[in-house]
């Protein structure tokens, strides 16, 4: 199978489960519900919030009755009291710590493959590279169970996305309201099932560990 081959039957694929799952489309946001079964990458530059938002998928899927799974480095993880004051069952969460990306990608594909869990994200606060065959598992496995696999990536809306089998990317930002209040914004730079251009915003109070 070619790579424009299998983008093109991933995207036919897509296509078919948007339409199948959302009976009455809304308008689109940044839930699991209307993102679906797919490769996406949430990146950012500077203090740009990542974790806020993808903390709000997890609350997400958890409050669906979905299993969810981080995976990071053993040299970086996320504040946990900071992930449960904003709602997220950290007893429910399993944090995977691995040395390496190759080691990270392959347990998502692992944890992909079993079908079990609704949400995988992928936290490596590094821009780096998927190779292709790597890119069609993942997005293969992610549709084909339902599962919204999510890399967070450290890099500028002008940087490209992992690679092309990524469905949705979005770039984050972050703005002050006042003293601890904070417009939280996802901009999506890429779409391939509604069309880019899209925005998702969320007022959020500014916790102790706030990266």
């Amino acid at each position: 199978m070619t790579k424009a081959t299998a983008l093109s039957d991933l995207v036919q694929a897509s296509a078919t489960w948007l339409q199948r799952n959302l009976a009455t489309p809304g308008p689109p946001s940044w839930t699991s519900r209307a993102l679906g079964g797919c490769l996406a990458e949430l990146s950012s530059a500077g203090a740009a919030a990542p974790l806020t938002l993808a903390f709000s998928l997890v609350l997400d899927v958890q409050r669906h009755g979905e299993p969810v799974a981080w995976i990071t480095q053993t040299n970086s993880i996320f504040f946990p009291p900071d992930a449960a004051d904003g709602g997220v069952d950290i007893t429910a969460l399993p944090v995977i710590r691995v040395p390496s990306v190759t080691q990270g990608v392959r347990a998502a594909d692992q944890l992909a493959r079993s079908g079990a869990f609704g949400l995988v994200v992928l936290d490596f606060g590094e821009c780096f590279d998927l190779p292709i065959a790597v890119e069609i598992r993942l997005a293969e496995q992610a549709l084909r169970h339902g599962t919204l696999i999510l890399c967070l990536t450290t890099k500028t809306d002008r940087q490209p996305s992992l690679g092309s089998f990524v469905t949705v990317r979005g770039q984050s930002q972050r703005t002050r309201c006042d003293k601890n209040r904070f417009s939280c914004q996802v901009c999506i730079l890429k779409d391939k099932r509604r069309g880019p251009g899209w925005k998702n915003e969320e007022l959020c109070r500014g916790p102790d560990g706030l990266r």
